[in-house]
């Protein structure tokens, strides 16, 4: 094998060496990495740095979002359906509508 084809088979095996500890990083992040920081209140129970889609369990709805993320209030179950409302960090949203919300 010349020097030449060397150099190339020694380059692409470290390129795929780094993609491969890459991939396997980017794979190992815990979940909990995602999660707003903060409190969220929906109707007096409080979600400790909460992450994804909250049901809405009674009516009228009040939604105070003491985290760091955005909350989406949506008019269907499982955060389907419209955004009513977002509920911005330091805000409280108060509804007879909602059914669910989602912290992004």
């Amino acid at each position: 094998m010349n020097r030449r084809r060397m150099t190339m088979v020694a380059r692409t095996t470290k390129t795929l060496g780094v993609l491969a500890a890459a991939a396997a990083l980017a794979l190992s992040v815990p979940t909990s990495a995602y999660a707003a920081q903060g409190i969220l209140n929906i109707n007096g129970q409080n979600y400790e740095n909460p992450s994804g889609c909250y049901g809405v369990d009674w009516f009228p709805t009040s939604v105070t979002n003491n985290t760091d993320a955005i909350a989406e209030v949506h008019s269907g179950p499982d955060c389907g359906g419209p955004v009513e409302w977002l509920v911005y960090p330091g805000e409280t949203y108060h509804t007879e509508t909602a059914r669910s919300v989602f912290i992004l």
